[in-house]
């Protein structure tokens, strides 16, 4: 009973330390790796493509078969032991062993095998495009969480301010100061800040169920850690677009995957050319029989019938192309159009890189200029509403004209938390393409 009790302890104190754990960013962007169904699938095409790998170098062996028949003949037939065809019934049967092995091809195998290598490489880039994509995701996801429960705590403050308006307004309405209108007024703005945190509540509850489903977990007591934002160095991490876009050519993974098509695309025109080239094969072959006479008998023994009637065989051919109605040249021209392709694509995928490294270079920038505009921002209403609460507890501003200054003040913290998370994510995801992004 002892050792059950203990047991059921252990098993409450794990389940309450799980429940208040709180992901980290890194653990979060692990998770999110470990199990996405895509990545899974990518992964299952990578061990496709190392296949490929293991069928291709297979072609640089050679085969081997074994064979093998029987046959019942009645009345005329031909006897395995006399090699004469008498009439008779007779069992006969036959035993062969070949080879064969390809000594050129015009290279097809070896480039097969290149191209099968290549695959592999191209599957492990676009794993890494897809885990790139998801890091992204979840670092958005994480921020979006912060964010709410920044703004959260900033819809509180003001819910909590028009608890104590209302304590100030109770008290001079008893003293005869004001009109029950006014503390109703004060009641309605209180009831209105509420709203507002149920409101961000919720946008709270969003934020960390969509973080869940991607990391696919369990939202129930499902939290991230806080990471300390502060506020954002209002100096640029970088001072051109360019300079990102030349340090991100180099490393993104659609870059190189463009890049390892046109190798690829290469070699089909290698291998498109050897079929204007002779194939040279070679074979060898071992065969024998055996037969039983069912009426006569006696007869020869299995195994010295094998051995008298072995034989041997090598043999060696070469194919020489001559006119295959234009399809090797036809195959040719194909693959060359075909690596103009992929090289237009690499281009187009530098192009299509460069342009986004613009715009999020230029996002940098919009968001930077919009994060001080709203510190300044934030720090005038700030001063206005101190001033307010001032003449307003000494009975100087009416009740409508204060709460205009307060609502202009809680405008000013949602606009101030926006656009710092805005620039936090826009400056990481600069940070990613320039290879400087850490999750740690």
């Amino acid at each position: 009973m002892k050792t059950k009790l203990i047991l059921f302890v252990a098993l409450l104190t794990s389940i309450a330390t799980f429940s208040q754990k709180k992901w980290t960013l890194k653990e979060c962007v692990d998770q999110a790796l470990d199990k996405n169904i895509s990545i899974q699938q990518n992964k299952l095409s990578l061990e496709l493509a190392k296949k490929d790998v293991e069928i291709a170098k297979g072609n640089f062996l050679p085969n081997l078969n074994a064979s093998t028949g029987g046959n019942l003949n009645f009345g005329s037939g031909f006897d395995y032991v006399t090699q004469n065809r008498v009439s008779t019934s007779i069992f006969g049967g036959s035993l062969g062993l070949s080879a064969g092995y390809t000594v050129f091809n015009g290279f097809r195998n070896t480039n097969t095998f290149k191209q099968a290598q290549l695959g592999v490489e191209s599957s492990l880039l676009d794993l890494q495009k897809i885990e790139n994509d998801i890091s992204l995701f979840v670092v958005n996801g994480y921020l979006n969480v912060l964010f709410a429960k920044e703004n959260l705590n900033a819809v509180k403050v003001q819910y909590e301010i028009s608890k104590k308006q209302i304590e100030a307004a109770e008290n001079r309405f008893n003293s005869g100061v004001i009109a029950k209108g006014e503390l109703l007024n004060t009641q309605s703005t209180a009831a209105t800040n509420l709203q507002s945190v149920i409101t961000q509540e919720n946008a709270l509850d969003i934020a960390l169920l969509n973080l869940a489903q991607l990391l696919q977990v369990p939202v129930e007591n499902f939290d991230v850690a806080p990471i300390d934002v502060g506020t954002p160095s209002s100096d640029l991490l970088y001072k051109n677009s360019s300079s990102v876009f030349d340090r991100s050519v180099q490393r993104m993974p659609e870059i190189a995957r463009a890049k390892l098509a046109i190798e690829n695309a290469d070699l089909n025109i290698k291998i498109s050319e050897s079929y204007f080239l002779p194939t040279v094969s070679a074979s060898a072959g071992l065969n024998t029989n055996y037969g039983y006479n069912l009426k006569t008998g006696p007869n020869t023994t299995f195994f010295t019938q094998l051995n008298d009637n072995l034989g041997y065989g090598l043999g060696f051919n070469v194919s020489i192309p001559i006119f295959n109605r234009f399809q090797t040249k036809n195959g040719v021209a194909k693959s060359k159009i075909n690596k103009e392709i992929f090289e237009t694509r690499l281009e187009s995928e530098k192009l299509t890189l460069k342009q986004t490294i613009e715009q999020a270079f230029l996002d940098v920038k919009s968001a930077l200029k919009t994060f001080e505009a709203a510190k300044i921002s934030l720090a005038a209403q700030k001063e206005a509403f101190k001033n307010a609460q001032e003449r307003y507890n000494f009975g100087a501003m009416t009740l409508f004209d204060f709460d205009q200054v307060r609502n202009r003040l809680v405008s000013a913290q949602g606009a101030m938390i926006r656009s710092k998370y805005d620039y936090v994510f826009k400056t990481k995801v600069l940070q990613f393409y320039s290879g400087d992004l850490v999750l740690d």
